[in-house]
């Protein structure tokens, strides 16, 4: 049975979130073209005349990404996710700046608290993204997003985009639509003229590999995704990712706003500049492999969570990926135990290739309790990098 009142879901976006922190600390950069992406040593400092001196992507040698860039830098074709040595061929005097994570999770904390003052119906989606279920409120969609808005600012400073529509996959794309400081409101009606005109890549959940795969099919946009069979999308995607693609295609999405998801894992991993041999650059390893259980415990201890499952991630050069874990006997949050458990778990992995991407992840969670942070498994003497 339908609810009697339609649902309305807000996705509420803030706008290239890392970088405009960045400008609250360094506004003489407003309106340049600016990435975040770059090493902590390309930090920016003030000269002895009070000139600010910034790094440069033409300057950057290496094989970092940007993680995210201003308006100015994007509009010449920079995004998220694309290497600083290709974004430093489109605008090569943009300023690069590294990311400073303490910050980014303070203002994330900063905005989340705000919307909270307003209504309880929040879904955390992200560092810098939120859902809320505005169903139940008597006011307008505009006056709702508008006051969202206006709270946020206040708190913080920065300004977010908000799509309001009946369900999260629709809100999602909305939210996307008006860029920067955005507002915009859509109801199912308004599907065949202002979502099936899009890429079908505007649709979460539609990654590059599907993309590619639908545009080799013929089909680009959310339009021509709507008008295929579903046995043609069957053929072509399986069962279940078909139906989903056929629902996504005419807006069709019952999840609901879930305001206290579990959370089922804690995990940290680093990509690193060039890949790496395990014996010439075993020191680097090393010490990446300390400093990413260190994160972990740390991120676990700051959510009150143990846990029991210790995974070990690494990338090859080739991009081949291996994981290998060990279940404890017993919970833990420190950092030793987990290190312990990392070089089992790299005990069990012959390492013949070089090293792209290494990563920790802890699962099998369970809320805090002092009196299950017992030893787990024997600590070892050597190096966390001495498995072969």
């Amino acid at each position: 049975m339908k609810n009697a009142t339609p649902r309305r879901i807000a996705h509420l976006d803030m706008d290239a979130f890392y970088v405009s922190i960045e400008l609250i600390r360094y506004p003489q950069l407003r309106g340049l073209p600016v990435v975040v992406g770059g090493r902590t040593e390309q930090q920016p400092t003030t000269k002895s005349d009070g000139m600010l001196r910034v790094h440069r992507l033409h300057e950057y040698v290496g094989r970092g990404v940007i993680t995210t860039a201003t308006y100015e830098a994007r509009v010449a074709g920079v995004f998220s996710g694309m290497s600083i040595m290709k974004a430093a061929q489109l605008v090569p005097n943009a300023v690069l700046l590294p990311a400073n994570f303490a910050d980014y999770r303070y203002y994330s904390k900063l905005f989340k608290a705000a919307v909270a003052k307003l209504t309880t119906q929040i879904e955390d989606s992200g560092i810098d993204e939120i859902y809320i279920d505005l169903t139940q409120s008597p006011h307008d969609s505009k006056t709702l997003g508008n006051l969202l808005k206006q709270t946020v600012k206040e708190a913080t400073g920065l300004y977010c985009s908000i799509g309001i529509a009946p369900n999260k996959l629709l809100a999602k794309i909305c939210s996307d639509l008006e860029k920067p400081d955005g507002l915009t409101i859509m109801e199912i009606s308004d599907i065949p003229d202002r979502i099936w005109p899009l890429s079908v890549k505007k649709i979460n959940g539609i990654g590059p590999k599907a993309t590619k795969k639908l545009a080799v099919l013929g089909i680009y946009t959310i339009g021509e995704l709507a008008q295929a069979r579903l046995s043609f999308l069957k053929h072509y995607f399986g069962h279940s990712y078909a139906i989903w693609l056929a629902e996504a295609a005419q807006g069709i999405d019952d999840r609901p706003i879930i305001t206290n998801p579990e959370t089922k894992s804690i995990s940290r991993e680093t990509t690193f500049e060039r890949d790496l041999d395990l014996y010439r650059d075993r020191a680097t390893l090393t010490e990446s492999l300390n400093n990413l259980c260190e994160k972990v415990a740390q991120d676990l201890k700051r959510k009150n969570y143990i846990g029991r499952t210790i995974c070990i991630k690494l990338r090859f050069a080739d991009f081949q990926t291996l994981t290998r874990n060990i279940t404890l006997s017993t919970y833990t949050d420190d950092e030793i135990r987990i290190l312990a458990a990392t070089r089992e778990c790299l005990r069990r992995i012959v390492i013949q290739k070089k090293i792209r991407l290494l990563g920790v992840r802890v699962s099998s969670l369970s809320p805090f309790h002092y009196e299950n942070n017992a030893s787990a498994i024997p600590l070892q003497a050597e190096l966390p990098f001495d498995v072969i």
